[in-house]
């Protein structure tokens, strides 16, 4: 059951939850997503989170009330299912699971929160990707009642797998239900240890394990009487310590990256260049009078203002979208890129290059299916030359391919792609603006595959 019944009591907030933020350093912004299989109580978790953080306002409180009463749940009178808080979908609410991504806020003393709420169906792995595209940590949960003998479902290891493909460092798996298991350490320990064992052979170092129980809050918020023989962080205080991308400083670290979405007109020509440039810094920043190359022609220029609807920057950081002019006048246009001049800054011009592929579609790839290509702002026609290899949900390894010809739903692959006009491209593991990519058919236009670059040339 993903729903669970909690009584129409407010609970009384921790000191360290102060959301006046008065007595602690505030945090900035944290972006995170829940995942893991269906019914392993993600949507439960994240309504606990907003219920005992007091971020559900009392009309709120009062619908989903009114609502449980017309469905008629199995829930004591007067009692709450708060994983319908994210539940926006009429089918979602029918059936009782989660199929688009919701997004959810809320915030205490320390720092401000975004959640992704995730769903765990394998159909809907592809709204799983997008939530996971922006997230700087994931909160894997674990339905502890469903592992047997430490064996994990196939998608808690695929979702693991596609957030280590995606670049998120940070990763918290919760063990849930515990409560249901009389709150068995030695459950807890095997199938940690089990996770933990998968997560070395895809790469992932830093793995935090907590106990909880998303249906009473037990290790949530504070530190659970259940779990004596837990000693680590609870899970929101977990939340609140994990850095950010943007403390960590990762994409301003890296080269910049801007791709122009949108040519203005109109700008007075005696005070440089009659057009500016509009996009989003992905990476790097940008700043008046530096100097940038562009690609693909290969052009240089100084930078001459950098504006936003506001008015003008003394620079711009990874995320802000801005008006760009230069010092003279050149040919570009949509899908172009802005790099530093620096020739080891910039990206690599390629036709050819070498990505881990997450092929979403129903049906299934074949080498000679054509397809569009986006990279930026930039659309080019693409097809799947060779499938190298494929990941191994089961052994969690790749595994050659064998002259493999086809992917089915949700296999994650190796592959080398090819496409119709040279590309400016980055690996993922550098700058994640410059390597990520996604497919679409070229026939139906529906986004088939999301990609990352490895290597380019």
């Amino acid at each position: 059951m993903r729903g669970f019944s909690q009584a129409m009591t407010v609970p009384t907030l921790p000191e360290h939850l102060d959301l006046l933020g008065t007595h602690v350093e505030d945090r900035g912004v944290l972006r995170f997503i829940t995942a893991g299989s269906v019914d392993d109580g993600k949507s439960t978790l994240i309504g606990r989170l907003l219920y005992d953080t007091k971020s559900i306002l009392s009309d709120q409180l009062a619908a989903l009330a009114r609502a449980g009463e017309r469905r008629g749940t199995n829930s004591p009178k007067g009692a709450l299912d708060l994983a319908a808080l994210t539940d926006g979908l009429e089918a979602e609410r029918e059936q009782g699971i989660t199929i688009d991504v919701a997004y959810r806020y809320f915030a205490t003393g320390r720092r401000k929160f975004i959640i992704a709420d995730t769903p765990g169906h394998e159909q809907y792995t592809r709204n799983m990707v997008t939530g996971a595209s922006t997230a700087d940590a994931a909160v894997i949960l674990i339905d502890a009642t469903r592992v047997v003998d430490g064996q994990l479902l196939p998608q808690t290891r695929r979702h693991s797998a596609l957030a280590r493909l995606l670049g998120i460092r940070h990763i918290v798996v919760a063990v849930n239900k515990l409560d249901q298991l009389d709150f068995s350490q030695q459950t807890f320990e095997t199938i940690v240890s089990s996770y933990r064992a998968m997560a070395a052979r895809l790469g992932l170092t830093e793995v935090t394990a907590i106990p909880i129980s998303a249906l009473h809050g037990d290790n949530v918020v504070s530190l659970s009487q259940q779990t004596p023989w837990y000693t680590g962080p609870h899970l929101l205080e977990w939340l609140e310590s994990v850095p950010s991308a943007l403390e960590e400083n990762q994409q301003a670290q890296a080269p910049l990256r801007f791709a122009v979405q949108y040519v203005l007109r109109g700008f007075d020509p005696n005070e440089g260049g009659a057009r500016g440039y509009a996009g989003r810094v992905g990476s790097g920043t940008i700043r008046p009078g530096q100097t940038v190359r562009v690609l693909p022609s290969g052009a240089v220029a100084r930078v001459l203002s950098v504006g936003t609807f506001d008015g003008p920057l003394l620079e711009a950081q990874p995320g802000q979208s801005v008006v760009v002019r230069l010092d003279r006048e050149l040919d570009i246009s949509r899908g172009d890129w802005l790099a530093p001049e620096d020739a080891a800054a910039q990206p690599v011009e390629a036709r050819q290059f070498t990505a881990d592929l997450a092929w979403l579609d129903s049906s299934p790839l074949a080498l000679q299916r054509k397809l569009w290509l986006r990279h930026g702002t930039r659309w080019v026609q693409a097809r799947i030359r060779r499938i190298d290899e494929v990941l191994d949900l089961g052994a969690v390894e790749w595994r050659e391919s064998e002259e493999q010809s086809t992917l089915g739903p949700n296999d994650i692959a190796r592959v080398v792609v090819e496409t119709q006009q040279p590309l400016a491209l980055d690996p993922y593991d550098r700058v994640q603006t410059g390597g990520a990519f996604i497919l679409a058919d070229a026939a139906t236009n529906h986004t088939v595959a999301a990609g990352m670059v490895r290597t380019a040339g």
